[in-house]
Order: structure tokens, then sequence, then C-alpha cells
């Protein structure tokens, strides 16, 4: 019998608990071994819930028994949740987590100290939920040399992107309609501000070149400006409005990293990308692009990722079940200023002249209903545009970043 203790018994915690009894069968079998839910770590009790009597309140009781080998982190955070990884790791048992802030801080530190107490530190549910991508990138692609990674990472944003384009209305009043439906947070500043999507590009970013990319010096920008006039131009130039987080490596290794609003061409996959489903468009140097698409949170999704972690490590007790290239080092990050796009402007419509002073050789762009003006720049360096754009002053009212 393989044991199994899950840290934290909110949404995800609990999806994994149901994923493991529901699907036993299926799990043990590929497994190789009867799996069992063991522990419950929470602070609090469940009276009534038909695991009440798994529940623990001192992590201790998990560490020391020697017949739990994996735990599941669902807590959250980097407090706690880092002690208890750091401190079963030591103790030799494998971690699972969706615990994206801890991976994207830790994540190579962790991953070491896997590998020195010959266990594992898997994450496959910490980017894309129900999405595999982590596994995909340290197996399927790795004769790749991954050149770009371009992905709709937060359900959250890209629903209330959805709900604007769809419906027309503004961005309070779908973001309003989204903390109904449970989609987004009461506090939803994680999510509609990037935060969410950049960590989770840090991750894929340290994967992509094997070295530890900073989430805390990643460009950020949310969706909070974003207005129905911004998709009425987008139509008219015959694309769609996503959140996108991006990340491109040079041949040595330098990252370009970011997560912005982007005006995609609808001809892109990510375009159809909608709702509170996720993408992510990958580019290796020899198989050229490959897509994965689908839930990229939700209990059961994010619930499903992590047990399908558990059931590697428990086919590879007493060893890394999967080799994963993230050293400690810091990759070399590329400031923005030196990236080079084309930019959408939405403007007062006395900037006309103005435009075309400021930005020569650029496209006018007209939207039913909309008593501003659009404009498409030329492709310039970001530190040129910024340089530029300020002669517009107050005329400028918004700015979105062409795919």
């Amino acid at each position: 019998m393989m044991n199994v203790a899950v840290l934290g018994y909110g949404t995800v915690g609990s999806g994994v608990v149901e994923v493991i009894e529901r699907n036993n069968e299926q799990v043990s079998s590929k497994a190789g071994d009867e799996m069992h839910v063991k522990y419950i770590l929470d602070l609090r009790d469940f009276p009534g819930d038909p695991y009440e009597s798994l529940v623990v309140h001192d992590f201790n009781v998990i560490l020391e028994d020697p017949d739990v080998k994996i735990v599941c982190e669902v807590m959250g955070g980097v407090g706690a949740a880092y002690q208890f990884t750091r401190k079963c790791l030591e103790a030799g048992k494998s971690v699972c987590t969706s615990n994206k802030e801890l991976v994207a801080k830790h994540g190579a530190e962790l991953l070491a100290l896997a590998r020195e107490n010959n266990c594992s530190y898997l994450f496959e549910a910490s980017v894309g939920g129900g999405i595999p991508i982590i596994r995909p990138i340290n197996k399927a692609l790795t004769a790749e040399k991954l050149e770009m990674i371009s992905a709709i990472l937060n359900g959250t944003t890209n629903y209330i992107l959805t709900r604007m384009e769809r419906e027309g209305v503004g961005y309070e009043e779908t973001l309003k309609q989204a903390q109904e439906l449970g989609y987004a947070e009461r506090n939803p500043e994680a999510d509609v501000e990037g935060y969410d999507a950049c960590r989770k590009i840090a991750i894929l970013s340290s994967l992509m070149v094997g070295k530890n990319v900073d989430s805390e010096k990643i460009y950020t920008e949310g969706i909070t400006k974003i207005t129905p006039a911004d998709f009425a131009f987008a139509k008219a130039a015959g694309r769609t409005i996503k959140l996108l987080a991006n990340a491109s490596a040079d041949d040595q290794d330098r990252v370009q990293a970011y997560v912005a609003p982007a005006l995609v061409p609808l001809e892109h996959p990510l375009a159809m990308v909608n709702d509170v489903f996720n993408g992510v468009f990958v580019t290796g140097n020899m198989v050229g692009d490959v897509m994965f698409y689908g839930r990229g949170a939700g209990k059961l999704p994010t619930a499903s990722a992590v047990v399908s972690d558990v059931v590697d490590c428990a086919r590879h007790v007493g060893r890394t079940s999967i080799v994963c290239l993230w050293e400690p080092v810091e990759a070399k990050l590329l400031s923005i200023d030196t990236c080079c796009k084309a930019f959408f402007l939405r403007c007062s419509a006395e900037a006309k002249a103005q435009l075309t002073e400021v930005f020569p050789g650029g496209t006018f762009l007209s939207a039913e209903g909309v008593d501003e003006i659009g404009y498409i720049t030329p492709v310039m360096e970001e530190q040129e545009f910024a340089k530029k754009s300020a002669a517009l002053g107050d005329a400028l009212h918004n700015r979105i970043r062409l795919a």
C-alpha cells in the first residue's frame, strides 16, 4: 500500500482526495500499488465530512510516519508550505504541489533538495492546472531547444476578456459577474494585475533555459485598463485581446519575458482560447509549434494533475522520478526595453495629425460607435515607443501591444 498525505483541505486538497478515492482502481493500477490517503493536514475540523477521521492538525504526525512516502502540498503561499516541503524532502518523502507561488520562488532549490534525498518534487499542476505542460517539457520535448512560449495562463482574466468582447460590457461589470460565478476572488488583484500569470511564465521560462528566472523581475501588466472600445478597434483590425504571458530565449539562453494584454490575430490558435480555458503555445527549434489547451484551473482538473504526479512518485519510490533541468543559478533576463513590437493606440479624435507626426507610417483604425481613433504604429523597440508616446500626453487613452 502507498500512503499519501495531503497538506491543506481547501478546494484543491479536497479535490486530490476525491480523485484518489473515486478513481482508486485506475490510479492504483497505474501506480503499481494501492493508493491510500492516510492523513489530511488542516487547522480546521470538518465535522460530517466523509474523510474527517483522516484530519490531523500537527504536521509532525505526517513527517514522522515512515509509511507516508508521498505528500501533496496544496496549501498555497510560501510560509508554512515552504517549511513543510523542505522537511518532507529532507526526510526522503516526495512532494507533489499545485503551489505556483512556491515553485516560482523556490523551485530550483527544492528540486536540488529532492535529488539529494532520492525523492521527487513535482509540480505539474502549478502552471496549467489540468493542462499537461511541465511533463511534456521535461519528457516529450527534451530533444528540443525551446525558443518561445506564448500562453494564456489565467482563466479569470480570460473569462473577463471573453465576456467583454462578446457582450460589449465594461471591465468592472464583467469582474463582478466573474466573482458571482466563482471565477474571480473577492480580491482579484493577483489575477487581474497579471501576477498569477507572471509566476507561471517564470516557471516555464526557468524550464526553458534550465536556470532560475525571477518572477519579481518580469515585466507585468494587467487587464484593468481594457475597455469595450479597445475590443471594437481590435475587431476592426481582425484581432482579439488576450492577456499573454510570453517568454523567448536566444542562443545564449538569455530570456526575455513579460505579461501584458496583446492584440492577437484571429487566425492564431491562442485567439480561439476563450472563457476560463487556458492555452500554451510552444515553439521548438526542431518540432516547430505545438499547442496545449484545456482547463487551467478548477478543483478537479487541478487535482487530477496533482494526482498524476503522485502516480509518478509511486512508480519511483527511493529515487527521482522525472529529471528536471532547473539549476539554482540566475538566468540572464533581458529588459523589455529592447523588445520590438507594434502598438495599438486609442486616442482622442483630435490627435490624428499628432499621431502621424509622432509615429509616421502607421495605420488608422475606425470602430462603429466609438468617438475615438485607433492607430497601429510601425514595429519599434519598447524604449523608443515609450519616449515617442510621451509626446501624445492626455490624447493617448490606452496602448496595447500587437502579438
